[in-house]
């Protein structure tokens, strides 16, 4: 015999519902309900009827073989044969990490297909590869961000099986897999959690209705389900870390901070099963508590991502000023930025109408994930553009540079490395039609003043939208496209080699630049350098280290001349200095 459980405090009567068999249970302590099983009803498909009314979807389903609203389908871990059972994954200080969507990722838009990708992505350099979310969502197609079964690998993509099939593989090419989940709200469609107990509180109130329910009445089985949700890919899908989805829609007045509990939860399942496991939060609060050490008050989470660092450099390069980039623009910010980790530490944004963030105060910058793409910052816009959409090859190389010699963990996005032509666009697959039509319309007001014209903001629930956003793979071997993967492949080995450019000290950097000029020189440590010039001429630039002492090591154009204490340095380009006798031998980055 077996058991099944479900929460559903409410309720006064529920019985679990399979395809021929009707159990009543027995309701347990704390609104719990249990039934006891037969082997052969413990494996069939099921649902739970709550008071009579037609069966749901298990909330805690491990499998939705038939989309969101059919019935669950239990999933027995421990027969799973893992190739790679004594994988540890590399440390975050020494990370690379790639953001994919497994459905654009490859043609076929499966785990399998993502897990024949590997091989290069460790080539690469890359260290860790991090999915974008990947629970049952309504439809075959989606960002993952609106998720309804969070325990159920989405079943277009592989399901179960699939999902531990690619992490296994990942592990056998020496790659760590980050795990995108999302705790701030669940989506539209197929959402049956409110029917089973109180999920959900107004008494905060987030961008896609009320808040989860983390601090009010019954809340403690609520936190219960998100952290178990967490344990589960780390434990039964050997997922090496996790990325928190906007943490600043997560409300919780509690004692204990509902991202305190899970980062203790998660450093205790490290202990028990000897594996490193990492905890990462999306924020834009500027808030370093996230990562302090709960010994000091934090929340003692591994790393946070830094949008500043996006924000800085991107309204630079493209001159862009709409919304929460109006705070940014200045050479004098990215420099404050690769110095003190935020821009805004506690001063004053004018999109916000306030004072915004606190200062980083002696943590590593190994805190925080840094990126000039990502699924946001691409998705979010009308038309999907990536930045070589928007920037000539020569600034898209400057970013480059910057962000994989920063002393940040870089973090790139599928096919930035090969400037990819595809967009990445914003695609969803809802079958209430109803709601296809709300999100339709919604995405069009939303850039109702692009082009003038909202008819060409992509149909979000267009199968072309979708399709338009996959990754085209023999670009890489085309000449433009072959010239960035090659800039972006140098810079990894460079990073690799140097250790200054992974020590993950702000304290060590030392900046100077000329807003007026448009220059920027970072000096990592005592014995790199990063120079790069925005302007549109070529100009001499002041150099710390003195030019006999100093090599070129790479330069995105030629025509780099090293002059003693200056050096000039060609129209948009930028070039990395190293001591002639440094430890990079000749062959580093061939």
């Amino acid at each position: 015999m077996s058991c099944r459980w479900v929460w559903a405090p409410s309720a006064t009567r529920v019985a679990m519902v399979t395809k021929n068999d009707r159990v009543e249970m027995r309701r347990a302590e704390r609104g719990w309900w249990r039934a006891d099983l037969s082997v052969e009803l413990s494996r069939a498909d099921y649902g739970f009827s709550l008071d009579g009314r037609p069966p749901l979807p298990d909330p805690r389903s491990r499998s939705q073989p038939n989309g969101v609203h059919g019935l669950s389908r239990p999933v027995d871990h421990s027969v799973f044969e893992w190739r790679h059972p004594r994988w540890q994954t590399a440390p975050l200080s020494s990370a690379i990490i790639y953001e994919c969507h497994i459905g654009t990722f490859t043609r076929a838009g499966t785990f399998d297909a993502a897990a024949e990708q590997l091989g290069y992505l460790r080539d690469l350099g890359v260290t860790y590869v991090e999915l974008m979310p990947v629970s049952e969502f309504a439809g075959t197609r989606g960002w993952g961000y609106d998720g309804v079964d969070l325990f159920a690998p989405h079943h277009s993509y592989g399901g179960p099986d699939g999902l531990k099939r690619l992490v296994d593989a990942a592990h056998g090419h020496g790659l760590g897999v980050i795990l995108d989940v999302v705790y701030n709200h669940l989506g539209p469609e197929g959402n049956y959690l409110g029917k089973f107990g109180p999920y959900f509180t107004d008494r905060y109130r987030t961008p896609w209705g009320d808040a989860v329910n983390l601090d009010d009445r019954d809340s403690d089985e609520v936190r219960r389900f998100f952290c178990d949700n967490a344990l589960m890919w780390l434990r039964d899908y050997r997922v090496d870390g996790l990325r928190i989805d906007a943490i600043q829609a997560i409300f919780d007045a509690s004692a204990i901070h509902f991202l305190e509990q899970l980062g203790a939860e998660v450093d205790q399942l490290e202990a028990e099963l000897r594996r490193h496991l990492i905890v990462i939060a999306e924020s834009d609060l500027n808030q370093p508590r996230i990562v302090a050490a709960r010994e000091a008050g934090g929340y003692g989470l591994d790393a946070q991502w830094n949008d500043d660092f996006h924000h800085a450099l991107h309204t630079i390069l493209t001159g862009e000023t709409a919304g929460y980039l109006a705070d940014f623009g200045s050479i004098a910010q990215l420099a404050k930025c690769l110095t003190r980790g935020f821009v805004y530490d506690g001063t004053y944004s004018k999109s916000r109408g306030r004072s915004h963030g606190k200062p980083v105060i002696g943590l590593s910058a190994h805190r925080f994930v840094a990126f000039m793409q990502n699924h946001d910052q691409v998705g979010n816009r009308a038309m999907g553009e990536r930045l070589g959409h928007l920037v000539p090859t020569d600034q898209l190389k400057i970013s480059a540079a910057l962000l994989m010699t920063s002393p940040f963990i870089p973090m790139l996005f599928q096919g930035e490395e090969w400037n990819a032509s595809s967009p990445f666009l914003y695609f969803t697959d809802h079958q209430d039609s109803a709601l296809a039509e709300a999100v339709r319309k919604g995405r069009r007001a939303e850039f109702a003043g692009y082009a003038g014209d909202a008819s060409e903001v992509p149909d979000p629930q267009a199968a072309q939208t979708f399709e338009r956003s996959k990754l085209d793979w023999s670009e890489r071997e085309r000449r433009e496209h072959r010239e960035i993967f090659e800039w972006y492949r140098q810079l990894i080995a460079l990073r690799r080699c140097v250790p200054d450019f992974e020590n993950g000290r702000l304290d060590l950097d030392a900046v100077s630049f000329d807003e007026d000029a448009r220059w920027i020189r970072i000096n990592r440590g005592e014995s790199a350098a990063v120079i790069c010039n925005f302007a549109l001429a070529s100009q001499c630039i002041p150099v710390a280290h003195e030019g006999t002492r100093s090599r070129v090591a790479l330069a995105s154009k030629s025509g780099v001349r090293l002059d003693g204490a200056v050096i000039e340095v060609p129209a948009v380009s930028v070039a990395i200095l190293l001591p002639k006798d440094g430890r990079l031998s000749a062959g580093a980055l061939k």
